[in-house]
């Protein structure tokens, strides 16, 4: 049997933050293998209540979960959670892996310098991160990181948002935060933050066609006219859970490449078709903690968009609003703030 590429040579003790869908998955990937081992979950559950990896401690107590682990993965899904966590990681000197583009938008460009922090492959942020690089080892020019929507619902009902995070087993401001385009707008200005690339305008474009093809044509143009990369995505029915990344080549490569099954160019469409949550940060926590200490995708310390809170309907003077992303008062929306 082949060995794990970049199999790490000694077991590396891994820290949980969450037991939600990423966290319960990642330990279950954790389990089946050589080099990786859950060592502590830290959790704001009932401890009791937590079905954890075997030999694991479940704990409310961040610094006995520090001291027992080598790297820190958060996937709480809450950006003050997170926060709190990563800075008290840095302080204790571990690096810190994440699945939440929400923390990185929000507070990430803070921390950028002051530890060795990254978001992981297995999102569509840190997917598109990770076509990058291949990208541009193979020589390409980066000119559009594209994510694929199927399905927007500006305002969904509660009704039906009820049902599908019943139907999925997620949580219910997770699916209203990715059925109202919340989530899709997080995910791009994060790329565009921490791959030196930029938004075509506020609320990004979001071409709607019956291909994929069609809509990255449009976002290359708008590239092209913007005159630097952009990240934004698209609504077609092709290729649910792919991202995508259109870029140039040299031109005396054309006919190769054309040759090659990518077209006439001079732009072409890169598809990276699937992105697996929790079982990619394995990959994500390898190259990590290797030899090379690869971090793939932070905010950046100058981030040149931000997400802004639209509201869904009318809202009265002194009216409490319990949460922004996956509410039903509210819904981001991508700007660019220099």
């Amino acid at each position: 049997m082949r060995p794990i590429p970049h199999q790490l040579p000694t077991l590396t003790r891994v820290g949980i933050v969450g037991t939600g869908f990423i966290a319960s998955g990642l330990w279950k990937c954790i389990s089946c293998t050589p080099d990786l081992k859950t060592t502590a979950v830290l959790t704001r559950r009932p401890a009791g209540q937590v079905p954890a990896p075997a030999g694991a401690l479940v704990t409310h107590e961040l610094d006995a979960f520090l001291s027992l682990v080598d790297v820190v993965v958060e996937c709480s899904g809450d950006v003050i959670q997170t926060a709190n966590v990563v800075e008290r990681a840095f302080q204790a000197g571990k690096p810190v892996v994440t699945m939440n583009s929400e923390f990185h938008i929000t507070a990430g460009s803070y921390f950028v310098g002051k530890g060795r922090l990254t978001e992981a492959r297995g999102d569509q942020g840190g997917s598109l991160a990770w076509l990058h690089d291949e990208a541009v080892e193979m020589g390409f020019k980066p000119k559009v990181y594209g994510n694929i929507k199927g399905f927007l619902n500006l305002n969904p009902s509660l009704e039906d948002m009820t049902y599908w995070a019943g139907r999925n087993g997620i949580s219910l401001p997770q699916v209203t935060g990715f059925t109202d385009g919340t989530k899709v707008h997080i995910e791009q200005v994060h790329v565009a933050n921490g791959l030196g690339a930029d938004i075509a305008q506020r609320g990004l474009l979001g071409p709607k066609t019956p291909t994929l093809k069609e809509a990255a044509d449009q976002l290359a143009a708008a590239a092209t006219e913007l005159g630097r990369p952009i990240a934004d995505y698209v609504l077609t029915p092709e290729h649910p859970g792919a991202v995508f990344i259109v870029a140039s080549h040299e031109e005396d490569l054309a006919a190769s490449l054309n040759y090659m099954k990518l077209g006439a160019g001079p732009d072409y469409l890169l598809i990276r078709p699937y992105h697996l949550c929790h079982i990619e940060i394995l990959s994500t926590l390898r190259r990590f903690m290797g030899p090379e200490q690869i971090t793939l995708l932070d905010n950046g310390s100058i981030p040149v968009a931000s997400v802004a809170a639209v509201a869904k309907r009318d809202l009265a003077p002194g009216e409490k609003l319990a949460r922004g992303t996956g509410s039903f008062e509210l819904r981001g929306e991508a700007v660019r703030i220099r």
